[in-house]
């Protein structure tokens, strides 16, 4: 099938993605890594949700917020990695005009619903180490299920906007979009009208969400660490630190990389496009792949159940 890159139209039916451009040839090596981060991604928080779910002394604030972080990056993968492996796998490029969109709002959907479960595991770190005797009677079932509903209303109204700014544009360049899924930007580029508003709007969402976010959590941990150095013993100190250890590296995870891609995709001009695409895939497929490994190995309680779980199956 030819596709031309000057067709004349203003709403299109289908758009094509190529891939990794530059890559194409790589394309079928490059599925296998790809998909065994999606398969550890997709047991290893299908096994969270489990284990918490049968574990009745898990059943509190931090390992609630997990579970929510685990259907949240059963969402973000499973968004992009089949339509991913069936243009690897199959040189099935193209994609209806309105599923690119709607893949394109839960990308940015779920990216920003995660965000603010990080700010809901800081909240509960904070009231946990500064305020622990309180903690149960602040932090109670209602006001945990408050805090998850206001994560995910706020990432579903922020970005709303988004799908229906793109749909609005007239698309009179070209139908390719050189990537392996409907990245916001990569779209609007698409669009031959002035695409400012949607350029400065998704600015405005990473800015004031998620930078917000991030000097929430900063903050959060900056008291958190006076706490813990405030405590009398090495042991205690310690001790109190790993119960924190956790979070910071799923942050460090998942904000490094994303932070990373935004900052090459705006100002990286020289940067080739092929690394591009792979850095917006990595932070897509590598935080929710990591998440359950780094709570399954640092979290005691849960690496306990789950080693019962396995000698009582005799495995």
């Amino acid at each position: 099938m030819s596709v031309s890159n000057t067709t004349d139209f203003t709403n299109p039916s289908t758009f094509i993605l190529l891939g990794i451009p530059g890559l194409e040839v790589a394309h079928v090596w490059i599925s296998i890594p790809f998909s065994a981060m999606y398969a550890i991604a997709i047991l290893g928080n299908f096994t969270i949700l489990f284990i918490v779910r049968i574990e009745p002394s898990l059943h509190g604030p931090m390992y609630y917020f997990l579970c929510m972080l685990a259907v949240s990056d059963l969402v973000l993968s499973t968004s992009i990695l089949p339509k991913t492996l069936s243009i690897f796998w199959f040189n099935s490029r193209e994609i209806d005009f309105s599923a690119c969109l709607t893949q394109m709002y839960f990308i940015h959907c779920f990216l920003t619903v995660e965000s603010g479960i990080f700010v809901a595991m800081a909240l509960d770190r904070y009231v946990a180490i500064c305020d622990p005797l309180r903690h149960s009677t602040i932090l109670t079932n209602p006001v945990v299920a408050k805090i998850g509903l206001a994560v995910v209303l706020r990432g579903c109204v922020f970005v709303l906007p988004t799908p229906f700014l793109a749909r609005r544009w007239e698309y009179c360049r070209t139908s390719i979009i050189p990537h392996t899924y409907c990245e916001h930007i990569a779209v609007v580029k698409l669009a031959c009208n002035d695409t400012r508003v949607s350029s400065y709007y998704g600015l405005s969402v990473v800015f004031f969400v998620t930078g917000v976010d991030m000097l929430f959590i900063a903050v959060s941990y900056t008291q958190i660490l006076k706490a813990i150095f405030s405590l009398p013993t090495k042991d205690t100190r310690l001790k109190t630190l790993g119960t924190c250890s956790s979070h910071l590296c799923v942050i460090l995870a998942f904000y490094i990389p994303a932070l990373f891609s935004f900052l090459t995709h705006r100002f990286g001009h020289n940067v080739p496009l092929h690394f591009h695409v792979l850095l917006a895939n990595m932070y897509l497929l590598v935080p929710p792949m990591l998440n359950p490994i780094i709570y399954g190995v640092r979290t005691r309680q849960i690496r306990d159940r789950l080693l019962r779980l396995f000698t009582y199956k005799g495995i």
